[in-house]
């Protein structure tokens, strides 16, 4: 069989289908994230605790992303990524029915387990199923799916807790997770491409890992991904808090901002074609930094004015230093690409939950401070990589070449 050309009905329903299931997985990853203060309350925990309800499935998928590509290859991806999919929902009702916080966290972690049979194979099926020419709006479509998928699960579960409980918002978004992996696998094309197995593709060779330069630019997505994600967790905490004393439906209308990333990745992308990787990741990643200092006045239209800049730098430099990683570790692309994978859910799950010791002790301004630290050391290291790597910062590309950035990491 052939790849799958743009305007066939094959590639429609490639990409409907491929997008559906990007808003199930991410729908399911974040579930928990507007709950927070409501698990600290149900559980008699406090907000540090609560985060790791993300952290821990955040830190499984980090762990297992790249087993489960190469699993992918094994096993034939469609299969794969169903069953994490199935997995991932049951293991979202079961979720709602947790009757103490362990069990709820364990959950939570066999969740990522299941979801990184999706993170690990999606964009690679993306790849060997359409053609060339294609490639570049296959994965734009399911890079959107991921966004909405992101937002929509958030919004859920921010809406049905102020109605009925949090049991209820995460059965929601279980339910919402099944509709869309049901929807999405009836609009799912069979395999065009068989999938290839390179036992060797993901095995990092020493002298990559000990590249200063790589490992100075893997640690942005490290740490701009864990400010990233504590923000939102200790925002939660802040916003249904005095002086603002807002319910998690509005709290939900709050992470519309998220859909700022989407816009702010493509014009990334397109500004470093033109002027080069490092100036776009250091202005990316300033922006950020603005954006969360517009965060610290007790205005919710400059809280989420703040909220709507920070996710546009977070998500403008990640999508500039994605598409950086598999130039600066060019001897091993593939390489370079997973470990940018493990090191941008790594720091999720390491920061997500490990900035709440600044929540508790300062309150908004100290975690503030402590995520601003996080962004000037990524920023040194953005500066670092571009001193070390000159000639590799834009590197020409055909107009049919598909892009190497991983815009798939929401």
């Amino acid at each position: 069989m052939t790849r799958h050309l743009p305007g066939t009905p094959g590639f429609r329903a490639l990409n409907l289908g491929m997008a559906l299931i990007g808003l199930a997985a991410f729908g399911l990853l974040y579930a928990t994230q507007p709950l927070l203060p409501r698990l600290s309350d149900r559980f008699a925990v406090d907000a540090t605790a609560a985060s790791l309800s993300l952290s821990v499935t955040t830190g499984t998928l980090a762990l297992l992303v790249v087993p489960a590509t190469w699993l992918g290859q094994r096993l034939g991806r469609r299969r794969v990524m169903r069953a994490g999919l199935v997995a991932a929902v049951a293991l979202t009702f079961a979720c709602a029915a947790a009757p103490t916080f362990p069990v709820l966290l364990g959950l939570r972690a066999a969740s990522g387990a299941a979801l990184a049979a999706v993170v690990g194979v999606a964009m690679g099926h993306v790849a060997a199923e359409v053609h060339p020419s294609g490639l570049g709006s296959a994965m734009g479509l399911y890079v959107a799916g991921n966004s909405v998928g992101g937002v929509t699960g958030r919004l859920v579960s921010s809406l049905v807790v102020d109605a009925a409980g949090w049991r209820w918002a995460l059965a929601a978004v279980g339910l919402l997770g099944l509709v869309a992996t049901g929807l999405g696998w009836r609009l799912l094309p069979p395999p065009a491409a068989p999938a290839t197995v390179t036992p060797a593709a993901g095995r990092p060779r020493p002298a990559t890992v000990r590249d200063p330069a790589l490992l100075a630019l893997l640690a942005v997505p490290f740490l701009l991904m864990g400010g990233f994600v504590a923000t939102y967790n200790f925002l939660t905490y802040r916003l249904t808090a005095a002086p603002f004393d807002v319910s998690e439906a509005v709290i939900g209308a709050v992470f519309l901002t998220y859909l700022a990333g989407t816009a702010a990745s493509a014009l990334a992308g397109r500004t470093a074609d033109r002027v080069g990787r490092p100036p776009v990741l250091l202005a990316s990643i300033a922006l950020m930094g603005a954006g969360l200092l517009l965060t610290l006045p007790p205005w919710l239209p400059a809280v989420a004015l703040g909220l709507l800049i920070f996710t546009a730098g977070f998500f403008g430099a990640h999508s500039t230093a994605s598409g950086w990683a598999p130039v600066v570790g060019s001897a091993r692309p593939a390489t370079a690409g997973a470990l940018y994978v493990f090191g941008y859910y790594a720091g999720s799950s390491v920061f997500g939950s490990c900035v709440g010791i600044s929540w508790h002790a300062g309150g908004w301004p100290l975690t503030v401070t402590v995520i601003e630290g996080l962004i000037v050391l990524a920023a040194a290291a953005a500066a670092f990589v571009a001193t070390r790597v000159t000639g590799l910062s834009a590197p020409p590309r055909s107009p049919s070449a598909p892009s190497t950035a991983h815009p798939v990491l929401q």
